[in-house]
């Protein structure tokens, strides 16, 4: 026996209408075979094709579809979802799949392990599986060491779209949260650091990147910009405003 009751996942979705309702489904038939209540959190960020639609169309009492017209990012959609979340353990994982969400089976054990505070999914793991490009294996590298400078996680890899916090972890650190898109992973994880949630844990994933993404490539190298502007940002509001000592 688990020793919490409840589990919260929470999936940010945006332009996900091919994939989504395949993904709600599979997510609950893998929650479903164990022994605890869970909910499944998706959040539909910006009504820009049938995501939302399709997601509302599955038709399950552990389901609750959310979602807003403009879209704000993914760092705004997890925060919304972990503000609606009920569970003793509130996590995430990114639609569309790519990360095999039947490793939450090993996530859980090692927060029940070690009582930690977060457990992160690591494609630096030494059990992790991934199959990803060789340009994103690099640029994952080059925010990986500025990060670890900048920052001194003691964890390899902040940036997979898998996560599971504490309850009082998730609710205590998202609330402070500014940043929308895709630096918010840095973010939560430095605001859990400086208000003393240290014991954070990485777990072994299984990450094949199907190719098919909601970012184009003429965006891509405006993200790289966008995020290494806000993770500066992010430096300075926790060294030099301190402000999420608030």
């Amino acid at each position: 026996m688990r020793s919490f009751k409840y589990l919260s996942l929470v999936v940010p979705a945006y332009k996900q209408e091919r994939t989504i309702v395949k993904d709600i489904i599979n997510l609950d038939s893998i929650l479903s075979s164990f022994d605890f209540k869970y909910e499944i959190i998706v959040v539909v960020d910006g009504f820009d094709d049938n995501t939302f639609d399709k997601a509302k169309s599955v038709k399950k009492n552990t389901v609750k579809v959310f979602g807003y017209e403009i879209n704000k990012g993914k760092g705004f959609a997890v925060k919304y979802g972990v503000e609606k979340a009920r569970g003793d353990i509130i996590g995430f994982i990114d639609a569309g799949m790519d990360i095999d969400p039947s490793e939450i089976s090993i996530m859980l054990d090692i927060m029940e392990w070690n009582k930690a505070d977060i457990v992160v999914g690591s494609k630096l793991h030494p059990d992790s599986k991934v199959n990803y490009p060789f340009a994103r294996k690099i640029l994952s590298w080059g925010y990986r060491t500025i990060t670890h400078l900048l920052f001194g996680f003691s964890i390899r890899d902040t940036q997979v779209g898998f996560k599971l916090y504490k309850r009082i972890v998730a609710k205590d650190v998202f609330k402070r949260i500014l940043v929308k898109r895709f630096a918010f992973d840095v973010e939560a994880l430095a605001v859990a650091y400086r208000l003393g949630y240290k014991k954070i844990y990485e777990s072994p994933i299984k990450l094949d990147f199907s190719g098919y993404s909601s970012v184009s490539i003429l965006n891509f190298w405006r993200i790289i910009l966008r995020m290494l502007w806000d993770t500066a940002a992010v430096f300075y509001r926790l060294k030099i405003l301190h402000y999420y000592d608030k």
